[in-house]
Order: C-alpha cells, then structure tokens, then sequence
C-alpha cells in the first residue's frame, strides 16, 4: 500500500477520530427511564445583579464514578418548540472534590455535556451563568431593575437517564436587596434576600416560576376559599401595582365564572403573576398552578384603553385545566430534552382561545360588544388570509418547531400559529353546532365539565387523543365529531365561519372601525388599511401586514418599505383615510411615494371601494346564540 504523506495521513486521523468520537458520543446519552434518581440536585440562583441582568447558578449535582451526561432544556413546557435559550447559558465550569473536572459537549446533541466522574467523587459542582437578554433583538428581557423573572428551565442542568419528574431539587434563590417574590413554589424559610423553597421533582419546579419585584401587591381573588387565588403584581412603579376595588371584581368574577364552567380545581392554590412594564419582556405561559403574564405598565392606570389586553389572565387560567390538567397524549414526555408532538394544539390552544374569549365577556374584564369586535377581526383575518389555499391548520401545529415565533415577511400566505385563533373559529362552530342539534339545551359548557372537570383535585396530568376527544363530543350530543374537526383542521379552503352565521352572526365591512378596533389600532400605533390597500402602517410610515395577492402586493409593495407621501402630501393615516375615502367618486388611483433601501418609487392604486373594517352584524330572524354564549353563567 502506499503510504500516506505526513500531512494527508493527519487530515485522515483527525476524520477518522471526529467520526468515532461523534459516533461514540452520540450512543453515550442514556435515555430517560423512569427511576428514581439517586440523592437530591441543589440548585443555587443569584439574581441580585439587576444592572447587568446576569443570573449565577451554582449546583450540586449527586453523581456516581463514571460516565454522566447532564442536559440543558431544550423542549420548553407550554412554549411548544426547542426553544431552550443555549445561547444564553455560559461560563460552565466543574468541579469534584475541588478538583476542576473537564466536560465535553455532544456533536450531535448540543444540549448535552459528558464528564467523567472520579472514583473517589459524590458530587459534582457546577457553576455558570444564565445571560438575560440585555437588548430585545437579543430575546425576551427576564430581569430589570425593578423585576425579574426566573425560569427554571433557564437555570438548570439535570442528569440524562432519568424521567424529570424523578429527579429531585432544592432550589434556593438569592433576590436583590428588599425585593418580594411570588411563585406556586412552597417557601421553606427566607433569610435576608434569600429564599430556601421545599424540595420537589424537576418537573414540577420547571412548572413553578417565580417573579421579583421592587413594587409588589398581592389580591386574593377568592376571599376565604378553601383552594386561594392570588393576583400578584409586579411593575416598574409603584402607583401602577395599585388597582381600583372594582378592576379587581372583575378579576374574581374571573375566577367564579372559569368554576362554574369547569366545575373543578386542580391545584392546591393559583397564582397570577403579572408583570406591569415597558422594560420586562411581554409573556403569556401557562402552568399548573400559576402563569406568567407580562404587559404593559397602563393595565390599571388606563384602564379603558388596556381592555385589548385583558383576555389574557382568562387564557392562562383556562390552561389550569386545558393544557396542564387535560394534555395531549404526545405532550406526554419524559423529559426536557424529548421533542414534544403538536398535532393537538388546536385543541389545547385552540379550545383554551375560545374559552379566554368567552370567560373575559362573562367576567366583564372585556365588554361583550367587544368580544363580538375580537371575533369579528378573527374572522376577517382568516376570510382574507391567502395561506389557507394551501396550508390547512393543522400544519400551522408544528410552526414553533418550524420557525421557532421569529417575525415572518409574508404572513397571510406563510401562516403562523393560526391553531390559536382560528382553533377559536372551529371551536365556536362545534358550540354553535352542539346549540343547534340540541335545541339549544346542550353547549360546549357541557363538553368542558366533562372532559376538563373529571378527577376534581387531582394534579395528576390526564392526557388525552383526537379519539378521545370525539368520543366526549358525542357523550354530549351525537354527531359525527370526527369528520366535523377533520375537515376543519385537516384540509385547506374557506375560512370556518360557519359557526358565526350558526349563532345568528355574519362578517361584515364598514368605513369605519368600531370604537374598540381604533383603541387596538391606537394601542398597535398602527393604521389599518389591510381589507382595502392590502396592509396596514405603523406610525412611522412603514409598510405592514401586507396581503398576500392583495392591493399592495399586485401593485410589487414589498417589505423594509415605508410609506412617505400620499398623492403628494406627507403620510399620515388621517391622510392616506382622506384619500382612500375620496377616491370612491373621484375615479382616480391613489398615488403613494414610498421607499425602500435607497430607492424612491411612485405606486398608483386603482382602487374605490372605499375603507374597509370589519364588525359583526345580526342574521335578521335567527337565534342570538352568541349573546348565550357570552353571557355570564349563573
């Protein structure tokens, strides 16, 4: 054979150990198996460094001599996707003994680190930080000067080979100076700024995340309940924690009306925590026994121009038992590192959107009349929204893997999570549906009590399938349920607006909006032009929303594109309104100056139908089953 020169036969070896190495490493990660993982993990957190939002963890990891592989999150609870924030996780250094230990990451699986544990060890120590994004381009913002937030799965390395939920932890967190917390986690005893919680399973604290504050107060939603509710508050001043007698009744109206729906709790308490601020990163994530909320400081200081926002604490509640109690068979994981199947989420989100929408018109934290507003900005969306011609809902499960909630350029033909809001759609139409077979004497209340109320008390997660599901709908009212969600979630084509009509409801279009539409618009700085123009602009003049094949897109508007003049006056909406409204008698097209990088265009727009918003209006003659609905259970 003949022999390899000194430099190739080096490149060869060096292929030769990459490839063995990857192999090798690849077959060292155990699967997780459900045991009981020798000794409790105690797991440290500094979060006191607020001015440059570093979170330090130290942790004690029980270990036997030999091979141990520890993982970082990757499949993040009620985020859908690998959404694990790796980026953020730096400085890991370990040690045994006091001994520096050395680690290696998996090639394959980036989420894993491989050490090999001394003889003589028990113990291996960890230590590293979790970096919060310190600009939005960078993620969610989790601390601030006045609150933080601490994910549990943004701080923890557990052990491979293990189910999380038999993995036990003592985690202790160490606040800034003064601060108050709040969390469903249990308090074994505060010392100063730091905070010892009792033991539980990985899984569990995972579910349990805590937020800080400089300004926090605490309401009890349930007053001398057996099971409390609290509303915890944080924000970035202190006159914004401070809400009015009758803006707290509405949440506990909340609370009453999400119990005679469900007629069960499965929780030993619940805690709302909302964060109020234009610093701290906005969130919506569900758990079992509380949810993180964060929204923009006016939630109780403006009250009325904030009632877009409100919808939100009823979802997160309603996740209690749709998502956390009830859960799709296939998000029924061992771990943090198992991929989690979504051809549910058009029932755990879908259904729990619906829900929101209805318990927010019950509770009155949003006004009927502008509940019917939400709906009708639903259904126009997904009546205009191209990406239905090929893409049915069903695929739009599988888009926080897909593309992992990053903007998108061409929205109405891309299609996001749409299972949320038109999930909402299909499952008006079963209650609608339900009404009308019925004769008006069963509902989808009737469905939620039966499906989500079962085992009243129990925390246990009861997972369910598309057959069982079908199976509790026809306990309800027999029908054929199977094809009825099929063809809703399955295939492409019109938009489901069948159960609108079904509850006495058309879509409809006017040149004007309705007075809660424009406080969305006003609340968005936006204007919108989507059902007339094609899209809508923000208040700087750039280009938005644009409708795939509408108006603006035939006419090549693209995206980086600002709107600077309209038939040669400056942009503003009120102007680009004037000339949309005139152009309906004056038969000539809009004329728009716009533009994009350095070039300059004129786009003509040869359109006169005027402004176009959508609102809801009666079927003349038919049953008002969403005035039913929406009404307040007794």
């Amino acid at each position: 054979m003949t022999p390899f020169r000194p430099a190739v036969r080096s490149l060869v070896l060096a292929v030769l150990a990459a490839t063995s190495f990857t192999s090798r490493a690849a077959e060292s990660i155990p699967a997780p198996v459900d045991q009981p993982y020798p000794g409790a993990i105690v797991l440290n957190v500094d979060a006191s460094n607020t001015s440059q939002q570093i979170f330090r963890i130290k942790e004690s990891i029980p270990a036997k001599p030999g091979k141990l592989t520890l993982l970082y999150p990757q499949w993040v609870p009620a985020n859908h996707g690998p959404s694990g924030p790796l980026n953020q996780f730096a400085g890991l250094k370990l040690s045994a003994n006091g001994k520096p230990l050395a680690w290696t990451r998996d090639p394959i699986n980036v989420h894993a680190f491989h050490i090999d544990v001394p003889r003589d060890a028990k113990t291996v120590e960890a230590e590293y930080q979790y970096l919060s994004p310190t600009e939005p381009s960078q993620g969610r913002t989790t601390i601030t000067s006045d609150i933080l937030g601490v994910q549990w799965h943004s701080m923890a390395l557990y052990p491979a080979g293990y189910t999380t939920r038999r993995i036990q932890v003592q985690a202790n967190l160490t606040l800034p100076e003064g601060w108050d917390y709040a969390t469903a986690l249990e308090t074994s005893e505060r010392k100063g700024d730091t905070v010892q919680f009792k033991p539980l399973d990985l899984e569990t604290l995972v579910d349990s995340p805590l937020f800080a504050g400089r300004y926090h107060k605490r309401y009890d939603l349930d007053p001398g309940a057996k099971l409390p509710v609290h509303l915890n508050v944080f924000a970035d001043t202190a006159e914004a924690v401070e809400a009015k007698p009758e803006q707290i009744e509405l949440h506990r109206a909340l609370i009453q009306q999400a119990y005679k729906l469900f007629n069960s709790q499965h929780y030993a308490h619940y805690d709302f925590l909302l964060a109020l601020s234009e610093e701290f990163g906005g969130i919506g994530r569900e758990h079992h026994q509380s949810s993180e909320n964060g929204v923009k400081l006016d939630y109780f200081t403006d009250w009325s121009k904030a009632e877009s926002v409100r919808g939100l604490l009823p979802h997160e509640f309603t996740h209690s038992w749709n998502g956390k109690f009830r859960r799709p068979a296939g998000q029924n994981v061992p771990n943090f590192n198992t991929p989690l199947q979504n051809s549910l989420l058009w029932v755990y989100e879908g259904q729990t959107q619906y829900w929101g929408h209805v318990l927010s018109a019950r509770s009155g934290l949003i006004r009927l009349e502008n509940v019917r507003d939400i709906l009708a900005a639903t259904a126009a969306r997904y009546d205009a929204m191209r990406g239905r011609s090929w893409r049915p809902v069903q695929d739009t499960t599988y888009d926080p893997i897909i593309n992992g909630r990053r903007p998108l350029g061409w929205s109405s033909w891309q299609r996001s999570e749409d299972y949320y809001n038109e999930g909402a759609l299909i499952w008006l139409d079963a209650d609608t549906m339900i009404r009308e077979l019925s004769g008006d004497t069963k509902s989808l209340d009737n469905f939620a009590r039966n499906f989500f109320g079962i085992e009243n008390g129990s925390y246990t997660a009861n997972h369910y399938t598309f057959d069982d599901v079908v199976k509790a709908l026809n306990a309800i009212q027999p029908y054929d349920w199977a094809t009825f969600l099929r063809t809703r979630v399955e295939t492409v084509g019109p938009a489901p607006l069948d159960g609108l009509a079904r509850a006495g409801w058309k879509l409809v279009y006017t040149d004007t909006p309705t007075p809660y539409l424009k406080g969305v618009e006003e609340r968005n700085k936006s204007a919108d032009f989507q059902y007339s123009l094609g899209f809508s602009v923000s208040s700087e003049g750039r280009i938005e929303a644009l409708q795939w094949e509408g108006l603006g897109f035939q006419a090549g508007l693209g995206g980086s594109t600002t709107l600077l003049a309209v038939n040669g006056t400056a942009y503003k909406a009120d102007v680009l309104r004037a000339a949309v409204t005139a152009a309906k008698t004056s038969g000539k097209p809009i004329e728009l100056l716009v533009k994009k990088g350095s070039k300059y265009r004129t786009i003509l727009l040869d359109y006169h139908g005027g402004l176009k918003y959508p609102r809801l209006e009666r079927i003349a003659d038919t049953p008002d089953r969403l005035q039913a609905i929406l009404s307040p259970l007794k």
